[in-house]
């Protein structure tokens, strides 16, 4: 395989005999904000799902750096792994530990570093989410967007080369949505990490995606691959440009609702 950071091949997702999606053939190329997008339950999770190794394909191949993931051993993979940081759409946060105890864990886990050292880490990390001074909260005393933060202060202590989202901004009002992006694109030229994310969000996707994968539900297969903004205006096929382009139409036929009242 060639130089791409992360390389699908010939992907199929399948349940038994019922196949979510066939044949996909896509790169992510280090440094992109890659966006896995698509209708509902066209397999977006599903997808991110066997790119993280939780679930085998039906037939096909994922490498990162060159190297097949899905034909190495257990060993391999989990040292593969531990390059990457992994947010979940609810956060994922031990709602019995204290953020710096949540943010510690990988480095206590993956890391030969004192307590003193992982506290500075902690802090750091928190600080570089704008947590600074929340290392003693727990994750029901702060918000659902503050969370959201914790989680991917969480997900960058072992400063990964690979940060993968599900649904970052799910839950949070726009304002909040806004902030966590602009934060994703801050720390991925901070730590010079590759981001893969998995929204339906387009504000989010037009704000910092530079690169994309549509699934189409009918054919279930990819139908479209590239900057979502030119796949908005120059995608051929009609499917993707309406998807990318929903929110200015429901924008205009509430304008024009909002005048015939």
């Amino acid at each position: 395989m060639g130089q791409a950071h992360i390389e699908v091949r010939d992907l199929t997702m399948a349940y038994g005999s019922f196949v979510i999606q066939r044949d996909l053939n896509f790169d992510v190329n280090r440094g992109d904000i890659f966006v896995i997008m698509g209708g509902s339950g066209c397999g977006k999770s599903t997808l991110l799902k066997h790119m993280l190794g939780l679930i085998e394909p039906s037939c096909g191949d994922i490498a990162y750096n060159g190297r097949n993931f899905t034909r190495a051993n257990a060993a391999e993979q989990e040292a593969m792994r531990q390059r990457w940081g992994i947010t979940y759409q609810n956060g994922g946060l031990f709602s019995a530990m204290t953020l710096a105890e949540n943010v510690s864990l990988p480095l206590q886990l993956y890391t030969r570093y004192a307590p003193a050292e992982i506290a500075d880490i902690v802090a750091y990390k928190l600080a570089l989410v704008g947590l600074d001074g929340y290392q003693g909260y727990y994750p029901s005393e702060i918000s659902g967007g503050m969370r959201k933060r914790a989680a991917l202060a969480r997900a960058i202590a072992l400063d990964p080369e690979i940060l993968f989202f599900d649904e970052p901004s799910a839950g949070l009002d726009p304002i909040s949505s806004r902030l966590l992006d602009e934060l994703i694109a801050q720390l991925k030229d901070s730590i010079g990490a590759t981001v893969v994310m998995v929204t339906h969000e387009l504000p989010s996707i037009f704000a910092i995606a530079n690169n994309s994968v549509y699934l189409d539900n009918n054919s279930r297969t990819m139908i479209a691959q590239g900057d979502p903004a030119q796949l908005r205006e120059h995608s051929d096929q009609p499917v993707v440009r309406q998807f990318l382009s929903r929110s200015a139409a429901a924008s205009t036929s509430a304008a024009a609702s909002e005048e015939s009242q």
